[in-house]
């Protein structure tokens, strides 16, 4: 037994049947005329058409090639290879650089901490003594290596054999 929905659709149809009729009519008018419109445009502009065409192709053609001819064709390699560092030298301290630059135990142990990046107030509180005291034996280290920096006295320092 057909539902109630069904009647009325069918009672829809019934009564709108012309408007339905008409509108398909005119649905299938719109498709014929695109239709011929579109071979129209494709008769009267086919060289157009084809020159476009070509247009694209040789455009990714040339995209294409590029990309191929400008691929820089490095091949990466890793090569793994053991490396032997040789054992250090035991470290000996050269009493004759010491002696030559008149430097005391005390401004060569300030002169070991400034290597180990350590600062004044640190090396202060190391050795137990005054900033200032730290201060004075830095600046006679580096009159007495006859250098303006830190890091020159430290690299001077490890050239002449004073520290490790």
């Amino acid at each position: 037994m057909p539902s109630i929905e069904m009647h009325g659709l069918v009672r829809f149809l019934i009564r709108n049947k012309i408007a339905i009729l008409y509108g398909i009519s005119l649905a299938l008018l719109l498709f014929l005329l695109k239709w011929l419109e579109l071979r129209f445009l494709i008769v009267n502009h086919a060289i157009e058409i084809y020159v476009g065409a070509i247009a694209l192709l040789f455009t990714g053609l040339g995209i294409w090639l590029a990309q191929k001819l400008t691929r820089p064709k490095v091949e990466t390699v890793v090569v793994e290879k053991a490396v032997y560092q040789p054992t250090p030298p035991v470290f000996s301290l050269n009493e004759e650089e010491l002696a030559k630059t008149g430097l005391s135990k005390r401004e060569l142990e300030v002169l070991q901490l400034i290597a180990e990046g350590l600062s004044n107030q640190e090396i202060a509180s190391r050795l137990f003594v005054s900033l200032n005291t730290v201060k004075t034996h830095s600046s006679n280290v580096l009159e007495k290596l006859d250098v303006k920096r830190r890091t020159q006295a430290i690299e001077k320092a490890r050239r002449l054999r004073l520290i490790p």
